[in-house]
């Protein structure tokens, strides 16, 4: 009596499936792209509420500066206060400029330089709490697909020797191997699409309030500068009187 030939062992070919039957060297990079994913996710979801809120912050404080109220009132309402933003600028050049007039500061030069250096460093530090963590959706997006390639090579290598075991180069034992190899080529465009997409678009919004805040220093700036020429004239004609 002729002995049939066994029927292969059916598969799951779902992404389940396919997950729990590929290599542990595969599966570690399916984690590892999922957990990036899931981690740039929350990077993004955290930014894009940050910067809102760091917009509507902006949109009060302009308001608050521009309806003209004196720069001390302003000051005396912020010192004290956790301020980012305008205000961290603000309170920044403010406190420079009522420590050098304690201290008798005589060069107004001096003063105008130390007043732009300290929201220069002001500014410098909202810029770095704006872009922090967006390195990492930029390593996200420029990595992710090329780890998902080093689980689809170990996948296809390990689909040949079992075809080179079995002796056998029919499709259902060569397809399985090559769908868990190719899911990891998945995952990692997943992964790395989104991250990709968000860090163009956040680092762009990051930039776009910066140059909002630079704009600020600039007119804060010239505005100490007059005060501080308009005492510096005020001081020669006493003297000269």
């Amino acid at each position: 009596m002729e002995t049939l030939p066994l029927a292969a062992p059916a598969h799951d070919m779902s992404i389940y499936g396919l997950f729990m039957q590929a290599g542990w060297i595969v599966k570690a990079v399916m984690i590892g792209l999922l957990a990036a994913s899931i981690w740039s996710w929350a990077i993004i979801i955290d930014k894009s509420m940050a910067y809102a809120r760091m917009r509507r912050q902006l949109a009060r404080f302009e308001e608050n500066f521009w309806s003209g109220q004196s720069l001390e009132e302003l000051y005396r309402t912020l010192a004290d206060r956790k301020v980012s933003g305008m205000g961290a600028l603000f309170v920044a050049a403010m406190r420079e400029w009522k420590k050098s007039f304690e201290r008798g500061a005589r060069s107004p030069i001096s003063l105008q330089s130390r007043i732009d250096r300290a929201m220069d460093v002001a500014l410098g530090r909202e810029m770095e709490r704006l872009e922090n963590r967006l390195g990492f959706l930029a390593s996200v997006g420029s990595v992710a697909v090329y780890v998902g390639l080093f689980g689809t090579v170990i996948g296809i290598m390990t689909s040949f020797q079992a075809i080179a075991g079995s002796e056998s180069t029919n499709l259902a034992v060569v397809a399985p191997g090559i769908a868990e190899a190719l899911l990891a080529t998945a995952i990692g465009l997943v992964a790395a699409i989104p991250a990709l997409v968000a860090y163009n678009k956040l680092i762009n919004d990051a930039g776009k309030i910066g140059a909002r805040m630079e704009a600020f220093a600039d007119e804060f700036s010239a505005i100490l500068s007059r005060q501080i020429d308009e005492r510096a004239a005020q001081g020669q004609r006493q003297a000269a009187e």
